[in-house]
């Protein structure tokens, strides 16, 4: 595992808007500790500006505290150091959410007091992003602009059930509905999710009072346009201009880096992704989704000749070449061969059935490695991703049957020609 040197550079900004009396947002900014936040403060009076400013202190403290997970995450990302690296995240916002609703009980005028929150906190070339409420994170990244976040809104809910439209949704008199927050109860529900880190990659995090008054397609030519350091006050002018009926925050995070190092990490990161878009297990993901399946994705190196998987042999492991070459054998004879951007062994993603050919490296080869266990985890928490892939697996097999029935009708008919010729043979 090759080491990557990124640095990352930030700014931030936040401004009270044009309807409201004092500022309930909160942000931080710490590239020392590649920490950055937002969070959109609720509650009485001034209770929402304690519980967004406790949040990001508690979170803060925490992962300062166990800031080694994130340093292990990008020396090593392995499935524990990503696992360790999510929960440390998670565990944040958890105490936070603990500490605030015990302020609150204790102090009657801040009784109800709760807050969204999103960060990215980053570790080497690994970023991990916690979320909870409508606050957003935003990638942009090779000329397009990603949402990496889901509102917890109820309008939100409604259309991933397809009970509103959008041109519903955007008029709801119920769109600023929370579903979820940071304070309210005494626990709370974390999503959390890792990605991939890539020069020039710009993240924007920001609360409702910015997203609630820019498209999403609005962003790519604005960060496109002027320097990170200027783009803050840019979204909240525009914020303002519309309307500014919010408080409004935008924190701005631009990767960078430089090296041999650091151009090898970023070309394999682009390929996995595109790899894995190319498969149609995973074409139909959203980017988020797609992201999401790539972190729990390991990656394995094989020197020329070292076999991947052994016919026969049981399996439960997708693989997919990232670069080099390798050779599928049936009974010892090479059948096909696979180069970047091949795949094989998904069916090991549905049962723990023997493998039926051999896959060896015939140069030395990296492969990207999403295990059974791996991915039933992730679609049990991602209940929309386990319905596409789900349909996505019945499509494969559709498919496989098509060609296996085509294959048996090719062979039924030329065992009947053999059979109507064989009498004239024997003649």
């Amino acid at each position: 595992m090759f080491a990557v040197a990124l640095t990352t550079e930030a700014f931030g900004l936040t401004d009270v808007g044009r309807k409201r009396q004092h500022n309930e947002d909160a942000m931080l900014v710490d590239s020392p500790l590649g920490l950055y936040v937002v969070a959109d403060g609720m509650g009485g009076h001034a209770a929402g500006e304690v519980a967004s400013a406790r949040a990001t202190e508690v979170v803060k403290q925490h992962i300062t505290a166990n800031r080694h997970l994130l340093k292990d995450l990008g020396n090593n990302p392995t499935a524990d150091s990503r696992s360790a690296a999510a929960a440390l995240v998670e565990v944040a916002v958890q105490r936070a959410c603990a500490d605030i609703y015990r302020t609150a009980m204790a102090d009657a005028s801040k009784r109800g007091m709760g807050t969204t929150f999103v960060c990215l906190a980053v570790g080497g070339n690994k970023g991990v992003i916690g979320h909870v409420g409508d606050s957003r994170v935003y990638l942009v990244r090779h000329g397009q602009c990603h949402r990496l976040t889901e509102d917890h809104t109820l309008v939100a809910a409604q259309l991933k059930a397809g009970t509103i439209t959008k041109e519903q949704a955007a008029a709801s008199q119920y769109r600023n509905v929370i579903t979820r927050a940071v304070g309210i109860q005494e626990s709370v529900q974390v999503d959390t999710l890792i990605v991939d880190l890539v020069p020039g990659d710009v993240f924007i995090l920001c609360s409702d009072g910015l997203h609630g008054y820019i498209e999403d397609e609005e962003i790519l030519p604005l960060v496109a346009g002027m320097q990170p350091a200027d783009l803050p006050k840019r979204l909240i002018d525009i914020a303002n201009e519309r309307g500014g009926k919010d408080n409004i925050t935008a924190v701005v995070v631009k990767v960078a880096g430089e090296g041999a190092a650091v151009s090898e990490e970023t070309s394999e990161a682009q390929s996995r992704m595109e790899a894995l878009r190319k498969i149609p297990l995973f074409r139909h993901l959203t980017y988020k989704e797609q992201t999401a399946v790539l972190s729990i994705a390991t990656t394995r190196t094989y020197p020329a000749g070292r076999e991947i998987v052994v016919e026969g042999q049981p399996g439960e492991e997708l693989f997919v070449v990232i670069r080099g070459r390798v050779a599928i054998e049936k009974n010892g004879v090479e059948i096909a061969e696979l180069r970047a951007g091949g795949h094989f062994g998904e069916m090991g993603l549905i049962d723990n059935a023997p493998r039926s050919a051999t896959v060896r490296a015939t140069e030395p080869t990296r492969t990207m490695v999403i295990s059974r266990p791996d991915l039933m985890g992730l679609m049990k928490r991602e209940s929309i991703l386990a319905v596409k892939m789900l349909w996505s697996f019945v499509q494969v097999l559709s498919d496989r049957l098509r060609a296996t029935n085509s294959e048996l009708s090719e062979a039924r008919q030329e065992l009947a020609v053999a059979q109507a010729i064989q009498p004239f043979a024997e003649e």
